[in-house]
């Protein structure tokens, strides 16, 4: 949910891939705001930038589509690795190797992603305060989503559980620490506002109880095939998990909405016409569609020719690929001090992974046909305790420093090189574990 702030025509996002191409005239010169930063991150009291009087917008008659298309190309130094996406679509449809689809395709979703948060934003500014968050956090993980829904409808469970838990753990552990380091490195100690952060991590922890439960399910049960009862279990979890996650969304932009915004935050105005923001949103959407298919239909041929499981593609590379540009943003508006706004896109992001889009899939697999269930293997529901775990831990005191960050990036690095040895699954060295 996008946090509003006055937009002065010579003011520069903090995420340092926001900058301008080039240095357009004051009317021409726009900068894009930073992707999922939810709304509810702010304590009272604290703008993101500061005001530098209002912003005259030109007339939406006079935006040409020439103009629009020009406000959208320079406004992100990001958008020069669009070139990726034509080579990407040509890798596949001529049938390059494996290796080539994958990387060029995963070049190419990083700024489209982008562009994709861009456009919801824009669009969300024009619907409203409520309406406007709630589409933010509908479309805050659209890239993940599409991903999860290809690599689901082709089969690759285990792609799909480990891309799911892999976003969970780099936004806790990678990014946060990466928040903490950085930021700590600049300020002795750095603090920031409980509330939303203990909200979002309570609420992940919650998720977290309902993958322990359908492992502990199957751990006391190993003598009596239970995959059609973790199918249902999953299948009813998954509905309480979406209806939980509503009501967090109620709680947030209804009922307690002072806890979530910031009083003295001046509200920001869209650049593109409405016809234009629906029209990126929706050709964005399809061409990450587009990408997303190709990258999926080539992991198996990279796990191949770089000897590496798709569990670990799909842990450690995939979240790359749509959350490269939030991390960037977190880390950079840490450094700028902004603690509440750097946590709240890191633990923020993981709770919707977990307790939206997680359920979600188990429930879209239910009415494709695919039994994707909320049962991971023992090690990785220990992971993912223990990470949920240790944020918990460093979150509750309201402050942070760089040793608290060194500590999140050592459990990322040793849980990355434990996925990397761990075997797979699914392969000739490794029993079938997943249902």
């Amino acid at each position: 949910m996008a946090e509003n702030y006055s937009r002065p025509h010579s003011v520069r996002s903090y995420n340092t891939g926001d900058e301008p191409l080039f240095a357009n005239t004051a009317q021409d010169q726009v900068t894009i705001r930073s992707v999922r930063s939810l709304r509810g991150t702010l304590p009272n009291g604290n703008s993101v930038l500061p005001s530098a009087g209002p912003v005259s917008l030109p007339d939406e008659e006079q935006f040409t589509l020439l103009k629009g298309l020009k406000t959208i190309m320079f406004a992100t130094r990001m958008n020069v690795l669009l070139i990726f996406v034509p080579l990407g679509i040509m890798a596949d449809l001529l049938h390059w190797s494996d290796v080539s689809i994958f990387v060029l395709n995963f070049i190419a979703i990083i700024p489209l992603a982008k562009l994709l948060g861009y456009a919801t934003e824009e669009l969300a500014m024009r619907l409203g305060e409520n309406l406007g968050a709630l589409l933010n956090a509908s479309f805050g993980n659209a890239v993940e989503l599409i991903l999860a829904i290809f690599a689901l409808r082709e089969g690759k469970i285990d792609v799909v559980q480990a891309s799911v838990l892999g976003s969970v753990l780099s936004n806790l552990l990678l990014v946060l620490g990466f928040c903490f380091v950085c930021g700590g490195i600049k300020y002795h100690s750095q603090t920031f506002n409980q509330t939303a952060a203990q909200t979002s991590a309570s609420l992940l922890a919650l998720s977290c109880l309902s993958l322990l439960i359908p492992a502990a399910f199957s751990a006391t049960t190993k003598d009596i095939d239970q995959t059609a009862n973790i199918l249902h279990l999953s299948y009813g979890t998954s509905i309480v998990l979406l209806i939980v996650y509503a009501l967090y969304l109620f709680f947030q932009l209804k009922t307690h909405t002072h806890l979530y915004t910031s009083a003295n935050a001046e509200e920001e105005e869209p650049v593109l016409p409405l016809w234009m923001s629906v029209a990126l949103l929706v050709a964005v959407t399809l061409v990450v569609a587009v990408c997303a298919e190709s990258l999926v239909g080539s992991i198996e041929g990279l796990s191949e020719s770089w000897k590496i499981s798709p569990t670990f593609i799909g842990l450690i590379l995939l979240p790359i690929v749509g959350n490269a540009a939030e991390h960037v943003t977190a880390v950079v508006v840490a450094m700028k001090n902004k603690m509440d706004l750097a946590i709240g896109v890191a633990i923020g992001s993981s709770m919707q992974i977990a307790l939206f889009v997680t359920p979600l899939m188990v429930i879209v697999g239910w009415i494709i046909g695919q039994p994707m269930t909320l049962f991971f293997n023992t090690f990785e529901t220990i992971v993912l305790f223990v990470s949920v775990l240790i944020v918990n831990y460093l979150i509750q005191d309201g402050e942070s420093n760089w040793l608290e960050g060194v500590m999140l990036l050592s459990t990322y690095v040793i849980a990355a090189i434990a996925f990397y040895y761990y075997p797979d699954p699914n392969g000739p060295d490794g029993s079938d574990m997943r249902m």
